[in-house]
């Protein structure tokens, strides 16, 4: 398939999940267990990502670089309370510099 067609039918695909979001009674997601679980969704989501962008190489392959000492920077950085800005450069530069050293 071409990837224009797999864009727009994944747009589709989104577009019509929002519009059933509108549809489903406003009783079903006032439970304190729907509620839970959609306030612990996204962390768990972004979390994920980090994880996979950090940790998987070419081909699935669990690979520790550059970008896993990059993590740890901004995990120590966010533990001191640093602005997020901060934090992204810091993670950005510690990856770049281990990358331009040849050790990532």
């Amino acid at each position: 398939m071409n990837t224009w067609v797999m864009v727009l039918v994944a747009c589709g695909a989104a577009y019509a999940l929002k519009v059933l979001g509108y549809l489903v009674p406003a009783h079903l997601l006032e439970g304190p267990i729907v509620s839970r679980v959609v306030r612990l969704l996204p962390i768990s989501l972004l979390a994920g990502l980090v994880v996979v962008q950090a940790f998987v190489g070419d081909g699935g392959r669990l690979e520790v670089d550059a970008r896993a000492a990059g993590l740890v920077v901004a995990i120590i950085a966010l533990l001191l309370r640093a602005p997020f800005i901060v934090v992204v450069v810091l993670a950005a530069a510690t990856a770049a510099g281990l990358r331009a050293a040849g050790i990532g």
